[in-house]
């Protein structure tokens, strides 16, 4: 079998794949914990981790840990998402043992020395600071903020001024202590790999994690149908999606504007039915929303839909940009195409155009390792298992247009997030003006 699965006696789960047409190795460390995890004092402090563990250890300075992977044609990169932090490298054939010799090293004998940890702080703020200049960043920013208001999940990946100028060396260690356990970790690798020559490299190399207590025997082979899931959200309070109103009227080129609904959490029921709404709504340039928008009407360069899912809930959502003065018209047009949508449903050809671009996407990413190592990697944390290729398939096969359609009547029957950036004065009207034709719409 190509891919195989070993959890080591501390829990450190191990996977691999082998792609033997390649003569390169991704691989990397994912961790189940991410920026819902922060506590509200130091938001941010998951991403800042991530940054101050490439800037030294006991063995290496900053400088040797990017040579010591350049030196040998890798890249060496991490990221900090709302659930996962990951650490990740690229190398050619036969260099993974010095890979993963780095990995270890950044994220078990980090230094956090002072000097660095002040001079990364000022990095951390000036790209909080680049984020607040990037209105398409404002927009998504705020979106999130109004669908968990007064939630983790609400606040920013690279927190605050305030809370990251909190951040203290003590607090990173704490932080990486009591996060980064080993039963919470996954180290994946794919492409030019021997499965048990990695997993004895990392038997070697992470033996200084902590003990995850009656955890399997080092190397024991596990199947890829049964496992139990490590609670990707990592025990945090359950999200609560609320929805509501955002806006800003700072002046900006253009208007970004997005409109947003629950949908369903990472494997949940009719999680692929959002996925295939989403595709056929604004996935692509057949797209409704592409064709009524842009082709049709020339209102945005851009108009398309995504569905993000996360342990314990999802959100779907449209964003579009464009000028101030074409900002409620676009609304307009995104809202009935919507409505529209739930009233008549999809037609068969664009259900069956949307699977057949998202079973393409998920073959596709097949075919990358970088991609395939990051899947298996979040399958073990979310599901417990690695779903096959035939598995997902099937789910999205099983997807129809009356399944599409009582989606999104659903959807569209709780309260939406309407979020308006750039439109100066006219920005709080705009979003508030959306979401009530949704509101009367469930009425």
């Amino acid at each position: 079998m190509s891919t195989k699965v070993s959890t080591l006696g501390n829990g450190l789960r191990v996977v691999t794949h082998l792609m033997p047409q390649l003569e390169t190795v991704s691989l990397g460390a994912w961790v189940g914990v991410g920026a819902r995890h922060d506590p509200e004092p130091e938001n941010g402090i998951a991403h800042f981790l991530e940054h101050m563990a490439f800037k030294g250890t006991g063995r290496r300075s900053a400088k040797d840990i990017a040579e010591e992977i350049e030196d040998v044609g890798g890249d060496l990169n991490a990221a900090t998402s709302l659930e996962t932090t990951a650490y990740y490298a690229r190398v050619l054939k036969g260099d993974e043992g010095k890979a993963l010799d780095v990995l270890s090293d950044i994220l078990q004998n980090s230094k956090f020395d002072a000097e660095e940890l002040h001079r990364e702080r000022d990095v951390i703020l000036q790209e909080i600071a680049a984020s607040q200049d990037c209105p398409d960043d404002v927009v998504y920013d705020m979106a999130q903020e109004a669908a968990y208001s007064g939630q983790p999940l609400g606040r920013s990946i690279l927190g605050t001024r305030e809370t990251v100028g909190a951040i203290s060396a003590d607090g990173l260690r704490s932080y990486l202590g009591t996060r980064y356990t080993p039963e919470r970790m996954v180290v994946s690798a794919a492409g030019a790999v021997e499965h048990d020559e990695i997993v004895k490299l990392v038997e070697d190399q992470f033996s200084g994690l902590g003990s995850a207590g009656n955890a399997r025997s080092a190397g024991q082979d596990e199947t890829t149908g049964n496992g139990s899931a490590s609670n990707g959200a990592g025990g945090v309070e359950k999200a609560t999606y609320r929805g509501g109103v955002r806006y800003s009227t700072r002046p900006f080129e253009q208007c970004h504007v997005i409109l947003g609904f629950e949908a369903p959490a990472h494997g949940q029921p009719g999680y692929f039915d959002a996925q295939v709404l989403s595709g056929l709504l604004g996935g692509g340039m057949s797209s409704r929303l592409f064709q009524e928008a842009r082709e049709k009407r020339g209102l945005c360069y851009s108009v398309y839909s995504s569905v993000w899912g996360l342990s314990d809930t999802g959100v779907m959502m449209v964003h579009g940009a464009t000028s101030p003065e074409l900002a409620n018209e676009l609304l307009d047009v995104v809202a009935a195409q919507i409505l529209r949508l739930s009233e008549e449903g999809p037609t068969d050809r664009e259900v069956n155009r949307a699977k057949a671009q998202l079973k393409a996407g998920l073959m596709m990413g097949l075919e990358s390792s970088a991609a395939r190592a990051e899947q298996m990697a979040r399958q073990l944390m979310f599901h417990g298992r690695l779903i096959e290729k035939a598995e997902l398939i099937e789910k999205v096969d099983a997807v129809s247009a009356e399944n599409v359609q009582l989606l999104l009547k659903e959807m569209i029957g709780g309260v939406p997030v309407a979020t308006v950036v750039g439109a100066g004065e006219n920005s709080e009207g705009y979003a508030r003006r959306v979401c009530e034709t949704f509101q009367k719409a469930a009425d």
